[in-house]
Formats: C-alpha cells, structure tokens, sequence
C-alpha cells in the first residue's frame, strides 16, 4: 500500500527451479515490505518458483490500482482485497470513474485466502490517549490517501466514538511508513494500523516505551452498526491478548477489526501455470508457515477463507485432486 515502488527480485523469485533462463516471468504485485499482505504473496511468489513458476514481485503498491491492473491483465499475480471486489463490480468509490470496472471485476479470480491480521489502533503512553473517547480534538493517522483502509478506520472511530472525521477529530493520511514514522515523533496522536497479529512494526512502540492498542468496547461489539463492519467482505472480529507486545498497556483481551485477504490471478493466466504455482505452495506448506506466525494459520481448512470471486480453473483443478472441500460458489461458471 506503499505509493513508493520498491521492486524485490529475490533469488528465489527470478530462477527457475529447472534452471532454465528463458522461463517467462510473471508480474506481481503487492504491499509494502513488513506488511503481512507482503510477506504472504512473497510466500506464494517463492513456491511458485520451485515449480517454474516465476514471478517477479513488485512491492509497495496501492491495492486498488493494482486489483486494476490484474483484472486488465497488465500484470499476473496480485494481493486481493475482498472488499474492493464489490466496489469494482458496482463502479464505486475509487473505481467510480472506470467505466468497465463492472465487466473488468468479472476477470478476477482467486488462488488462496488467508487471516492477514487485525486493525491496531496504536497510541503512545504520553498521548493521553487511554480510551476511545479521548480522540475528541486529537489527531490520528487513518491510512492512505488512496486506499480502503482509511475510510474502514474511519468509520470504525464512528460507530464507537460518534466522532466525525475532520471536525471531532483531526483525520490524516499518509504513507504507511510517513505515519509510522509520525507516531514515534509525535507529531500524531493516534495511528490505526491493519497489521499481522505480533507484528514487528507495532511491537517496535515497546522497545523504547510504553503505548497502548485499544480495544473495541464491549457496548459497542453488538450494535448493529459494528455487525455490519464485522460482516462485510474481507472483515470480522479478532481476538488477541494484550501481552503479545511487549510495553503495551491495555490488559487482558484485545478485541479488533480482523481483515482478511486473498491471492488473487486473472482468468486469462495459464491453467497450468496456476495448477504449478498453487500446487507447489500447498506441498511446501510447512516451509511456508515458518515464514511468519501469522501463516501458521494457512492450513487445508482456511484455505477459501473470504474469498468472493471464482477461484481460477488452475487453482480448482489442483484443490479437486488435493481433496480439499471446495465451496460451490468458487467454483465459477
């Protein structure tokens, strides 16, 4: 989700497993480094490779432009997002100008789906930020100019708070890095930030410190607004405990906006070219759950999890053959 491209080539990703140098390579895209969107689809990307399959990753990019491009076919490989699925479909909000975005959603397809993590609303102690009504007057980093993140941090500030962005409280979007890096100057008050659950990145605000992650208030949890954000493509309610950052001062359990994602491909990418790669990544799956905590989760029952478009006929093939319980609305046309 980075604006800020950042090609990665690993030696995993740019040879073939047979060695041979005219292999085709295919395009890929994805988040920014340290995002668990990025380390998932470079998991994807290095299996893929073990069965020639190779696909270049380009990292640091806008989600929405790049669901876009893999739906034209500019490029191969991309991280989904569920949400935007529905937005391209209805020619919304960022798509609203893309007058085939309705037909162009219909190329999308799916390869795998996975828990990325949850939304972390980070403060630091010396905010004076100890729970949601302290917002009032403060300001916060949402997420990007051009994503989805900063309008569903947005309207989960609402539906507990009440608080409107731009006149309760002041709403900023940056890079992701630019608002990591404003929190730790204090030059905001707040960051919500969609992060793998123990990750790296927010963990970094305990090294030095003490910072808080507030969690959703029980009041709010059931109201008919906080269902539906819970219900919508790619979103649902996640669980954790406090203390798996070290420094962070909100006890007990942390309930949070889980999102979900997918990897996703285009129906004009070859069958056998997708059978391989997704072949491959499920008979390396123990190599790929080593990778990061979060993808200890990736097993043969969450392997469809949100995921809102047919899966890719290459995809389908091997999950028949692997016996994997396919739901009969991903099985397309």
């Amino acid at each position: 989700m980075f604006k800020i491209k950042n090609t990665i080539a690993a030696a995993a990703m740019v040879l073939s497993f047979s060695g041979v140098a005219t292999a085709e390579v295919y395009k890929g895209e994805t988040a920014g480094v340290g995002d668990p969107v990025h380390t998932m689809f470079v998991a994807f990307a290095n299996q893929a490779g073990k069965a020639d399959v190779t696909v270049q990753v380009n990292a640091g990019q806008t989600l929405t432009k790049s669901m876009l491009k893999g739906a034209r076919g500019e490029i191969d490989f991309f991280s989904s997002v569920p949400s935007l699925v529905n937005l391209m479909a209805g020619q919304r909000v960022m798509y609203k100008n893309i007058e085939d975005a309705p037909a162009l959603a219909g190329n999308l397809r799916a390869i795998l789906g996975f828990k990325a993590g949850a939304y972390h609303p980070v403060t630091l102690a010396s905010s004076g930020i100890e729970n949601w009504d302290d917002l009032k007057g403060k300001t916060v980093f949402t997420g990007p100019p051009a994503g989805s993140a900063s309008a569903t941090s947005e309207a989960l500030i609402k539906i507990i708070t009440g608080y409107e962005a731009g006149s309760d409280y002041d709403a900023v979007r940056l890079s992701w890095g630019e608002g990591y890096a404003a929190l730790a100057d204090g030059k905001i008050d707040m960051m919500v930030r969609p992060a793998e659950i123990g990750s790296a990145n927010i963990e970094q605000f305990g090294l030095s410190g003490e910072f808080r992650v507030l969690s959703i208030p029980e009041a709010a949890r059931d109201s008919a607004e906080m269902l539906d954000l819970f219900g919508r493509p790619g979103r649902g309610m996640m669980v954790f405990d406090g203390d798996v950052y070290k420094g962070q001062l909100t006890q007990g359990e942390i309930t949070s906006l889980g999102f979900f994602q997918f990897v996703g491909t285009h129906a004009g990418v070859s069958e056998d070219v997708v059978y391989a790669a997704t072949k491959a990544f499920w008979e390396n799956i123990t190599e790929v759950q080593n990778t990061a905590f979060f993808l200890k989760e990736v097993t043969k029952e969450t392997a469809f999890t949100s995921v809102n478009v047919p899966l890719h006929a290459g995809a389908l093939r091997y999950y028949d053959e692997a016996g994997f319980d396919v739901p009969a609305e991903l099985r397309g046309q």
